[in-house]
């Protein structure tokens, strides 16, 4: 358990938590904050009754398809179920946010910790979330030979569920990053012509030139 698990109480809360945090404006049911927050249905549960005591949250009905009974289960029907969403006016929730969001980003050496598995990389640059840059259409590029995308996509939703976020990212064999990088792709210039951090470069890179947005 982290540090912020140990001072929440759980991981799962703290992972719960940043969902609402990163998501103020959306609803979620408890079946959805379990799988988002990859833990169990019981404790979804018990920390967003938690969580809703101390105001943190509040109810808000959603629409959502579900099973159709008259039907056994083979159709679905739209219906209002039961879901959740951050309560705006909690009393502690700037100080939350400049904790848990903040306080949630990974060091490099992390990054590329979870990464090590997924094949040869050669270049990994971060933007978005990991920079606290809400415009950014991309929080990461990751390039490499022989790239597993079944082992990036699992490391990728670890670190959305720790995060409380979907994270927007691309990955590229090497071969196909240096043409698009040639060819002034826009999905590549839109990370590296605005802010982003380079946290591994096997590639030589030129010196970037950095606009503001």
């Amino acid at each position: 358990m982290d540090i912020l698990g140990k001072l929440f109480g759980s991981e799962a809360k703290v992972r719960i938590m940043r969902l609402f945090l990163f998501n103020p404006e959306t609803s979620f049911t408890n079946e959805e904050v379990a799988e988002r927050a990859e833990t169990t249905a019981a404790s979804a549960r018990h920390e967003i009754e938690v969580l809703r005591k101390m105001g943190f949250i509040k109810s808000r009905s959603v629409v959502r398809r579900v099973r159709n009974a008259r039907t056994k289960g083979r159709t679905s029907v739209r219906k209002k179920v039961a879901g959740w969403m951050l309560r705006a006016s909690f009393s502690y929730l700037k100080e939350l946010q400049r904790l848990l969001i903040e306080g949630s980003l990974l060091k490099a050496d992390e990054l590329l910790r979870r990464f090590r598995s997924v094949g040869r990389l050669k270049l990994v640059i971060v933007a978005g979330i990991f920079i606290q840059d809400p415009d950014s259409r991309v929080d990461m590029i990751v390039v490499g030979e022989r790239l597993k995308r079944g082992v990036l996509a699992h490391a990728v939703r670890s670190i959305e569920a720790e995060l409380g976020k979907e994270l927007r990212y691309a990955a590229f064999e090497t071969d196909e990053f240096n043409y698009r990088l040639g060819m002034y792709d826009k999905l590549v210039r839109d990370i590296l012509d605005y802010p982003h951090t380079v946290v591994l470069d096997r590639l030589g890179l030129p010196p970037l030139r950095v606009e503001s947005r």
